[in-house]
């Protein structure tokens, strides 16, 4: 793994799209933090256009989508830069906040029609998790650590979201933290 690959920037030169929140995600609701698990190349497309970003989990099943709300953080985390490749990455690539609204099938073409959810993804650098581990609230055994990944979706604390925040230098204002 390069440092070039980990130097990779969302969007260098735009300005995040502030989107409102809706009332269902006040801060009377309680705000959960997903880490979906994707090859970069993959991450990386959902994230390729300010404003449009998406997510996609499980080969593009509906259920696992079905469980985040409007206003959850989600961060990308890449074993691989490309699917079913042995390029390793270990990295998490994007992060940002769930937009409203449910999932939708979105049709890719050659019959593959795979369920997705608006994200509005905030510049970030990626970040190797490996630096991370020992501080992760997730890891229960760092012999084991990688063992959740194996799910492609699952729900972290706030102090693990904020360290993968910290590490990516996203900006913590507009992942709404204060």
């Amino acid at each position: 793994m390069t440092d070039a690959v980990l130097q990779h920037t969302l969007w260098q030169d735009a300005e995040p799209v502030q989107r409102p929140m809706p009332a269902a995600t006040s801060a009377a609701t309680a705000r959960r933090n997903w880490i979906a698990v994707a090859c970069a190349q993959h991450a990386r497309r959902g994230c390729a256009t300010p404003g449009a970003g998406y997510m996609q989990v499980c080969h593009g099943k509906a259920a696992p989508l079905q469980r985040i709300r409007p206003g959850d953080r989600v961060a990308y985390y890449a074993p691989t830069v490309t699917m079913g490749g042995k390029d390793r990455l270990q990295a998490f690539v994007s992060i940002g906040i769930v937009q409203p609204g449910a999932p939708y099938a979105f049709d890719m073409g050659g019959g593959f029609v795979p369920s997705r959810r608006d994200v509005a993804y905030v510049p970030a650098r990626e970040a190797a998790i490996a630096p991370l581990l020992d501080e992760f609230e997730f890891v229960d055994d760092r012999q084991r650590w990688g063992s959740k990944f194996r799910f492609g979706l699952f729900a972290v604390s706030d102090h693990d979201m904020r360290l993968i925040a910290q590490a990516m230098e996203a900006d913590t204002a507009l992942l709404h933290w204060a």
